[in-house]
C-alpha cells in the first residue's frame, strides 16, 4: 500500500497552490519581526542607526588616514610641497617642450629658476634686516619708553611695576598662542638636520614629477581595478587642473597684497618696509588668515618704531587690502578657480592649523579643493561616458590637463 505524502501533485503545480506540511513551517516566528527587522523599533531610529555605524567606520578610517600622516609628517609634507610647486612648473615645461626645447635643459630652468626666485626674496629680506639692524635696535628702545611714558601719563594710572606686568603677561600670551604654529614649524624638522632631509626631498620628487609624472600617474592609475581607473583618472585630471588654478590664482593674489601692504608701509616711512612685503607674500598662501596675520605684523612694526598714529594708518592700508582682497579677488579669482566656499575655506585653515600648525594651514585649501572637485566628477558620472584607451594605462594628468569629452580618445603628446 502506497504511503500517503504531502507533496503537491501536478494539478496543485498548475493551479498555483503548493501545500507545506505542518512539520516545515517555522514554529517560532515573532509576530513584531518582518524580514529579519524589529517592527517595534521606529524606522526613524532604524534609520540613524545604519547612517550612525557607516559614520562611525568613516571616521575611523579618516582618522587612521591622519595619524600616518603625522607620523609620515616629515615624508608627507616635503612631498606636497613638491606637488603644490610642481603644479605651477609642469605647464612651464610642457611650454618649453612644445617649443622643441629639450625636457632635461626645461626641467633643469624651472628648478633653477625657482630656487633663485625663491633665494632671492630671502637674501633680500635678510640683507634689509641686517643693514637697519643697530638703527632698528636703538629706535626700538627709544619707541618702548615712549609708549610708556604715555601710559604712565594717562587717565589710566598705571605704575611702572603694573605696566611691566601686563608687558610680562602679553609677551606669555604671544608665546603661548604661536605655539601651535611653532609647533607645526618644528614638525617639518626638529633640527638642522631634518630641514635639509626635507628640502631635499621636496627638491627631489619636484625633479621626478617634472621629469617622468607621466609614468608616476600611470602607476597610480594600475593600483586600482581595471573598472575604477577612468574614474580614477579622470578625478586625478580635474584634481590637478583645480590645484594648478590653485597655484596660479593664489601667487596673484599674494603678489597684490605684499605690494598693497608694502607700498603703504614705505610711503608711511614704516621701516622694514621690503621684508614686510615679502612676509606678506609669503603669509598670503594661507589663504584670508594669513594676510590678516601678516597684516598685523605691520601694524605692530608701526605702532614699535613710528607711533600710535602711524599704526592706525598702517592697519587703515591693511584693511583697505584686505577689503579688496575679500570683495573683489576671493569672489571673483579665488572662488572660480578653487571652487570652495569662504566659510569652509577658513574652517579648513582653522583644522588645519589645529593638527598640522604652519604646514596644516597651508595645504589645507587646496586639499580640501581637490578633494571636493574629484568627488564632485566621480560623483557626475561623467567618467562612464570615457571610452577606454588602447592600453593599460589611462594618461596622466600632470601632463594634460585638458578634461576629456564623451567620445574622445587620449593620445600621447608630442615631445
Amino acid at each position: 500500500m502506497k504511503e500517503p505524502t504531502d507533496k503537491p501533485g501536478l494539478g496543485g503545480l498548475f493551479r498555483g497552490r503548493v501545500r507545506r506540511a505542518p512539520a516545515d513551517l517555522p514554529r517560532h516566528v515573532p509576530r513584531h519581526e518582518h524580514n529579519g527587522v524589529d517592527e517595534n523599533i521606529p524606522p526613524g531610529i532604524r534609520l540613524a542607526g545604519a547612517w550612525s555605524w557607516r559614520l562611525l567606520a568613516i571616521a575611523g578610517a579618516a582618522a587612521v588616514l591622519i595619524f600616518l600622516i603625522i607620523q609620515l609628517r616629515l615624508i608627507v609634507i616635503p612631498l606636497l610641497v613638491a606637488v603644490l610647486v610642481s603644479a605651477l612648473l609642469v605647464p612651464f615645461v610642457s611650454f618649453l617642450v612644445r617649443h622643441r626645447w629639450p625636457r632635461g635643459l626645461s626641467v633643469a630652468l624651472a628648478l633653477l629658476g625657482t630656487l633663485a626666485v625663491v633665494g632671492g626674496l630671502i637674501a633680500l629680506a635678510a640683507s634689509q634686516i641686517a643693514a637697519g639692524s643697530s638703527d632698528l635696535t636703538q629706535r626700538f628702545e627709544a619707541s618702548v619708553e615712549k609708549l610708556k611714558a604715555a601710559l604712565l601719563a594717562s587717565p589710566l594710572q598705571l605704575t611702572e611695576s603694573q605696566l611691566n606686568d601686563y608687558l610680562d603677561q602679553a609677551n606669555q600670551a604671544i608665546q603661548s598662542d604661536s605655539q601651535v604654529f611653532i609647533t607645526g614649524a618644528l614638525s617639518v624638522g626638529s633640527s638642522v638636520g631634518h630641514l635639509v632631509a626635507g628640502f631635499l626631498l621636496a627638491l627631489f620628487s619636484l625633479l621626478f614629477i617634472l621629469i617622468d609624472g607621466k609614468g608616476i600617474w600611470d602607476w597610480i592609475v594600475r593600483i586600482f581595478p581595471r573598472r575604477a581607473r577612468a574614474a580614477v583618472d579622470g578625478a586625478g585630471i580635474a584634481g590637478w587642473s583645480t590645484l594648478g588654478n590653485f597655484a596660479k590664482v593664489q601667487i596673484l593674489v599674494a603678489s597684490i597684497d605684499a605690494v598693497g601692504i608694502g607700498v603703504g608701509a614705505a610711503l608711511l616711512g614704516v621701516p622694514l618696509a621690503v621684508p614686510i612685503g615679502i612676509l606678506v607674500f609669503l603669509g598670503s598662501f594661507i589663504p584670508i588668515v594669513g594676510a590678516v596675520a601678516t597684516g598685523i605684523v605691520a601694524v605692530i612694526i608701526a605702532l614699535l618704531f613710528n607711533g600710535p598714529g602711524y599704526a592706525l594708518a598702517m592697519l587703515g592700508v591693511v584693511l583697505l587690502v584686505q577689503q579688496v582682497e575679500g570683495h573683489v579677488l576671493q569672489p571673483l579669482i579665488m572662488g572660480t578657480a578653487v571652487k570652495v566656499h569662504p566659510l569652509a575655506v577658513v574652517l579648513a585653515v582653522g583644522a588645519g592649523s589645529l593638527l598640522a600648525g604652519i604646514p596644516g594651514a597651508l595645504f589645507a585649501v587646496p586639499v580640501a579643493a581637490v578633494l571636493n572637485v574629484m568627488t564632485n566628477y566621480i560623483h557626475s558620472g561623467v567618467w562612464r561616458a570615457v571610452p577606454p584607451p588602447a592600453g593599460d594605462l589611462l594618461g596622466s594628468p600632470l601632463w594634460q590637463t585638458v578634461p576629456r569629452r564623451p567620445g574622445f580618445r587620449r593620445t600621447e603628446n608630442p615631445e
